[in-house]
């Protein structure tokens, strides 16, 4: 029997047919899209109480290790090209030692003027000392004669002003030797200023600068510091408690610290001071525009000497997790 379109029907031939390619399209669909629910571990452990604390009172919060003396930024007085950088981040140094070193040609320069305005100085102070000394042996003689008529008056009178001219020149080089002392001083405390050196004992943790690069003193707020570095030896946790939960807190009880997402690895940190300011809470930023609406109190702890020498356990910067003990009952 041969098709024939005209006795085809669209409504009870075709439309039919559509719904029902419709209908698979929509199963397939549906059937392709659910979500995989099949379980499996999670890639970071989530932060756990310490055995001790699960069934007792504690208080949460989060935190960011820190130097004991805290970040210390290192900036520049004096604007200039850097002819010298002389550490890198993970050196220890000491107190006063050179980290790097600006440009200080200018400064120099001044020096040798300033030397050399004080050896012209002292030069005429010499000469002056030597006019004013025969100046006065002059008028001294001329004083002690005996017979007035001999020396004439004029001669008296050169003479006098030939010796108050002589301490005039005198105190005149004076001046310009104290001018260019000074000048020398100044010099000096300009090539120190280009010197930037440690001012504390500690770590680098990080150098932002590079031998040639320029650096200026008129950075802005979102610049960053030519050098970081800190005490990290011992290293602290600074631990963010909110407003609700610091009256509960144990102040002065041992903490129970984590580096994020990996609770398994808890060490005994040492309470050593709470802020007295209770302070916005801010992301690791410390950026002003990403403030919430919480305050927190700040708890500072030691972390033991074993976890702060640590290669791979806390670093400065590393967020932690962390459970203090509650006030008994609370």
């Amino acid at each position: 029997m041969a098709f024939n379109l005209r006795n085809l029907s669209f409504s009870r031939q075709v439309l039919p047919a559509i719904a029902g390619l419709a209908l698979l399209l929509a199963i397939f669909f549906i059937v392709g899209g659910l979500p995989d629910r099949e379980l499996s571990e999670p890639e970071n452990e989530p932060p756990r109480a310490p055995e001790q604390l699960a069934d007792a009172p504690r208080v949460a919060g989060s935190g960011v290790v820190e130097p004991s003396s805290e970040v210390v930024q290192i900036g520049s007085a004096l604007s200039g090209l850097v002819t010298g950088l002389f550490v890198q981040p993970g050196d220890r140094v000491s107190e006063g030692q050179t980290l790097f070193t600006v440009d200080d040609r200018v400064a120099r320069s001044a020096l040798r003027e300033a030397e050399a305005a004080i050896g012209e100085a002292r030069a005429a102070i010499a000469e002056a000392e030597t006019a004013r000394a025969t100046a006065s042996r002059q008028l001294a003689l001329y004083r002690n004669v005996d017979d007035p008529a001999a020396v004439s008056r004029s001669e008296v009178i050169r003479a006098e002003g030939e010796a108050t001219a002589a301490s005039q020149r005198l105190a005149l080089a004076q001046a310009r030797l104290q001018a260019a002392q000074a000048r020398a001083a100044s010099a000096r405390t300009e090539i120190g200023r280009l010197t930037v050196r440690a001012p504390i004992a500690g770590e680098i943790l990080a150098v932002n600068i590079r031998k040639g690069e320029y650096v200026s003193t008129m950075g802005g707020g979102g610049s960053q510091p030519f050098i970081e570095m800190g005490q990290t030896q011992p290293l602290y946790v600074r631990i963010d408690i909110d407003e609700e939960q610091a009256p509960r807190l144990d102040m002065g009880a041992a903490a129970t610290v984590s580096p994020r997402g990996a609770s398994d690895q808890q060490v005994k940190a040492t309470f050593v001071r709470a802020e007295p300011l209770v302070v916005p809470k801010r992301s690791l930023t410390n950026s002003a525009a990403e403030r919430v609406d919480v305050r927190v109190l700040q708890v500072l702890y030691e972390l033991p000497e074993a976890a702060s020498t640590s290669e791979t356990l806390f670093r400065v910067g590393q967020q932690v997790d962390a459970y203090i003990p509650a006030k008994g009952g609370e």
